[in-house]
């Protein structure tokens, strides 16, 4: 894991603007090295420098061009970490764009889902309560006829004898006793 990775976007910009910081200063330090350079090789043109300078001069140029060369390492080095934490940023806002796209959708469907379920909840409930108004229908005929043939046996049973169909007690010698509620 790249250490860069664990750092937030704020952490991630301070580190970039340090960085920046230290390639500024660099580039102040190779324009040094650069005017260095050309003042010693402007005041080596001099004819009248003698051979002793020159000795001199070749090991200034020397490490001039050593120290130049590490600058250069370090500024490279410096603008690729700056080039990988400006990728690592932008990856950073897209996931971050991207996952609160994801919020807002999630949000959105969980708004809808009372609204979704008391529909598919009427669209199944639709059939039962077909169904049991059928039903009801059905047992109001059914009751409707079964008074009718009360009805009609009823009347037929009333003509053939002549009487009601009434319940008959049987006679008893015994004397009718009611309840009592004492002991």
């Amino acid at each position: 894991m790249n250490p860069t990775e664990s750092l937030n976007p704020h952490e991630l910009r301070a580190e970039v603007a340090r960085l920046q910081e230290e390639v500024k200063m660099r580039d102040q330090l190779v324009q040094q090295l650069s005017q260095e350079l050309f003042r010693l090789v402007k005041g080596n043109a001099n004819p009248t420098s003698n051979a002793a300078p020159s000795s001199q001069y070749q090991e200034q140029m020397q490490l001039l061009r050593q120290q130049l060369a590490e600058v250069e390492k370090q500024v490279e080095f410096y603008q690729t970490q700056i080039a990988e934490r400006d990728r690592e940023l932008v990856q950073q806002r897209q996931a971050a764009q991207e996952l609160t796209d994801r919020a807002r959708m999630l949000e959105q469907v969980v708004q809808e889902l009372p609204e979704v379920y008391k529909q598919k909840f009427a669209e199944r409930l639709k059939p039962i309560q077909e169904r049991v108004e059928a039903l009801q229908r059905e047992n109001r005929q059914l009751h409707a006829e079964l008074q009718s043939v009360s009805y009609r046996l009823a009347k037929r049973t009333r003509r053939e004898t002549g009487n009601l169909d009434l319940p008959s007690f049987e006679p008893s010698d015994e004397q009718a006793s009611l309840p009592s509620f004492t002991n």
